[in-house]
């Protein structure tokens, strides 16, 4: 359109929307405020979807923990109340008969599930802190971001050997963070015992039982010999194979422990359990909703502030008739007239799209800044994807065309001596 490269055509829309600067300013403020809502709320959908990203970084999120619990229900001859217990030769059993597993890590612990934790010690300094035994799979249930050294391995295990990963909270009570201390080869005392240092590390997200930076981990071997436990487990993290229906997975490896120690079919109570996935599925669901939200509320708003541009602009081409009138009797082709409408138009979408979306970044911006560095609340880095927001402003310029046409034809329909007989 050769319309748009004319000086007079910019300057007429200047001297249009000039002389009407509240109706123009009004009839930008309904699609700037779409769009503001659009990157707002996509933005805030974003920020916390990666909030619960940071959340449950390093975390199998297909996994169940399973633990055991005391009977509620006499069966085969056993009396209600009794104690079960998870052991080391449950790990194959489950693994052979249900194939839906991809690994198990047994676990022990003192200081969570409401057992009191262990003294510690150096150099004359004592403090209580959570004393895990894992095994090396432990790492790939909720993995530690090391900062010293490495984690537990097999030669620990088959070895019995004394030796502990410490978290970051517990290296700066013993150790001087404050120079970078290194720790590895240095001991700590853990109940009377000696353990070797061989790695320190943090957790991004303190995740209460699932992983915190007061606690500490030891060969499962050397932590049942401690405490004399023989095979017993404390609880098992069971991940499931991709696709799989944890749910199902969740029930089936109850049932077949039920069988194994003769827990009556029916009793809920025998072993208790977490599901991981069932959480996260929900949270995954909620973020979608958050999207789907941030996409219906947003179009809606643009399509209202759209379709005020068109009834702003059929007031407007009423108001001046007459100019019209007097343009179209010099000469003008009713194209040039129905252009003139429709790029005026489009220039208040446009404006008020970018307006809308300036705003909006900046709102994200200062939500990062202030919820910046706060674990508590899951909420981080809101950004939006750009090819969504230049897809709803092409939305944006197509709808204003569209809508735009109605004043347009409008302006057309016009005959020019019925214009100038206009007051």
């Amino acid at each position: 359109m050769n319309i748009i490269f004319k000086l007079d055509t910019w300057q007429e829309i200047y001297h249009s929307l000039q002389n009407n600067k509240l109706r123009t300013f009004l009839t930008m403020i309904g699609v700037g405020w779409g769009m503001f809502l659009f990157v707002a709320l996509l933005g805030a959908a974003k920020g916390m979807e990666n909030g619960f990203d940071k959340a449950f970084a390093g975390f199998a999120t297909n996994s169940i923990f399973l633990w055991a619990q005391n009977t509620t229900i006499p069966y085969d001859g056993f009396p209600k109340g009794r104690k079960m217990a998870l052991h080391l030769p449950d790990i194959q059993v489950l693994q052979k008969k249900i194939p839906q597993i991809d690994y198990i890590s047994p676990q022990s612990t003192r200081g969570n599930f409401g057992s009191p934790g262990e003294l510690f010690s150096r150099n004359g300094k004592n403090e209580t802190y959570t004393l895990n035994g894992d095994f090396p799979v432990g790492n790939k249930i909720s993995e530690k971001k090391l900062i010293f050294g490495r984690y537990i391995n097999d030669a620990d295990i088959s070895g019995n050997k004394n030796v502990i990963v410490i978290g970051e909270e517990i290296y700066k009570n013993f150790f001087d963070a404050k120079k970078n201390e290194n720790p590895l080869g240095k001991s700590v005392t853990v109940k009377g015992l000696f353990f070797n240092v061989i790695g320190v590390f943090r957790v991004q997200q303190q995740g209460g039982n699932m992983g915190s930076d007061n606690s500490a981990y030891i060969p499962f071997s050397t932590f049942t010999k401690m405490y004399n436990d023989g095979d017993k487990v404390g609880f098992f993290a069971i991940v499931g194979k991709n696709d799989v229906d944890l749910n199902v997975l969740e029930n089936t490896v109850k049932t077949e422990l039920k069988a194994k120690y003769n827990v009556s079919p029916d009793d809920t109570n025998a072993f208790g359990s977490f599901n991981l996935g069932k959480l996260f599925g929900k949270l995954t669901g909620f973020l979608t909703g958050m999207q789907l939200l941030t996409i219906v509320v947003g179009t809606l708003t643009i399509l209202a502030g759209v379709i005020a541009i068109s009834n702003i602009l059929l007031i407007t081409v009423k108001e001046r008739t007459n100019e019209i009138g007097i343009r179209r009797a010099l000469g003008a082709k009713p194209a040039e007239v129905r252009n003139q409408i429709l790029l005026e138009s489009v220039v208040i979408t446009i404006t008020s799209g970018l307006l809308g979306f300036i705003f909006g970044i900046f709102l994200l911006m200062i939500l990062n800044a202030l919820t910046e560095g706060q674990d508590a609340f899951p909420f981080y880095n809101p950004t939006v994807n750009y090819g969504e927001v230049f897809a709803a402003m092409g939305v944006m310029v197509f709808l204003g065309l569209l809508i735009g046409m109605i004043p347009a034809q409008r302006a057309v329909s016009i005959r020019p001596i019925e214009a100038l007989r206009t007051e």
